[in-house]
């Protein structure tokens, strides 16, 4: 079992940049990982997954080219940088790690989430 906790979140001007951490309790080396967001009112939506080997990264059509999901496994750590922030991507982000070679809509493992608040 892994547990995560996501940081970095904060409150930033529109256009503005904000990185997240999240950072495992165990080698994440074995496990796919990723990012969702949830606005209030809203569903859970899938943002960003990098594959256990970070040779597979994929985007949603609202964040792809904005934000970058990278990996570094010898610090258990995760990251989403956030360039060009709009006000719509304020929302609760959530890191997640699944135990498959390429995240799923439903992990096995979430973060309590991180606020971002865009103003506009």
């Amino acid at each position: 079992q892994v547990q995560l906790v996501e940081s970095g979140g904060g409150l930033v001007q529109a256009g503005g940049s904000l990185r997240l951490s999240c950072a495992a309790s165990g080698s994440i080396f074995s496990y796919a990982m990723g990012w969702f967001r949830q606005a209030p009112g809203k569903e859970r939506e899938f943002v960003a997954r990098i594959s256990r080997s970070g040779g597979a990264i994929y985007y949603s059509d609202s964040v792809k080219g904005r934000f970058t999901i990278s990996r570094d496994n010898a610090k258990n750590t995760v990251y989403l940088q956030m360039n060009s922030l709009k006000p719509e991507d304020t929302a609760v982000y959530y890191c997640a790690a699944d135990r498959t070679v390429i995240l799923t809509t439903t992990p096995d493992y979430w973060g309590q989430g991180t606020q971002v608040t865009v103003s506009s």
